[in-house]
């Protein structure tokens, strides 16, 4: 019942909010992002917020106070669940533009609110598409628009306390915007759904923000080292919290 009635809301909260929608596009278009900016930090925390309340999802927030204030940034995090992206909208100081799969620009409505938060869709299969998605993305950071990706690329399914490979494409981001990258660590997102068969059960999420990165100056070879840094750090975050991981 619970993931049913969370499914009603999902789309009914979409229909409703459409005339608030095309505010919001129809002034984007027109060049006029204030409207559209305005719309996604009022109302997508508020449906993201609602969801994960439907799910029984309580969360406990550690180093908010790490985010850069007025600071463009990106924020790097460990991705283990759909659920990632509500967390990521609702849990930051403000839900930011995020780097999503081209899966996601074909769901009617949620686009367009991701439209309005300046998210950017990448082909995972076309290495050429995926590339002008990074400057893209890199374009909105220098506007002053903050960024969070998942540089593992895809849901890591590993045991909890593990994490993929960090790829260098959300770090290319930061540095040529020279913007500070910011680590967040996801805990036991997986247990709001995955872990049960794809039904949404109650579960308790934390999430970690880490001190900022700061890319502007770095050198050559920090630069090449910042990816394995900060996966090193998120690592090591996870497997504090599931002692023993590292054994298995």
């Amino acid at each position: 019942m619970r993931t049913i009635i969370w499914f009603i809301y999902f789309w009914g909260y979409l229909l409703l909010s459409w005339p608030l929608l095309h505010k919001g596009l129809k002034a984007q278009k027109n060049g006029d992002n204030s409207v559209g900016d305005a719309l996604a930090a009022k109302y997508v925390p508020q449906w993201c917020g609602t969801l994960l309340k439907l799910a029984g999802v309580t969360v406990t927030v550690t180093g908010r106070e790490n985010i850069p204030e007025g600071r463009a940034c990106v924020f790097v995090a460990n991705h283990r669940s759909y659920y990632d992206i509500p967390l990521m909208l609702t849990q930051l100081d403000a839900p930011h533009a995020l780097v999503s799969k081209k899966e996601v620009d074909k769901l009617p409505l949620v686009r367009g609110w991701m439209r309005l938060l300046h998210c950017v869709f990448v082909d995972r299969k076309d290495s050429r598409q995926s590339l002008q998605c990074l400057h893209e993305a890199t374009d909105h950071v220098k506007n002053g628009y903050s960024v969070g990706i998942f540089p593992e690329g895809t849901r890591h399914k590993g045991p909890e306390g593990t994490v993929g490979e960090f790829k260098g494409g959300a770090f290319r981001i930061a540095t040529k915007a020279g913007a500070p990258v910011v680590p967040v660590v996801l805990h036991r997102s997986r247990d709001v759904m995955e872990n049960n068969g794809g039904w949404m059960r109650p579960a308790h999420v934390a999430v970690e923000i880490l001190p900022a990165i700061e890319t502007a100056g770095l050198d050559r070879t920090a630069l090449k080292a910042l990816p394995q840094l900060v996966e090193d750090q998120v690592r090591a975050r996870l497997e504090a919290a599931n002692p023993g991981v590292a054994d298995d």
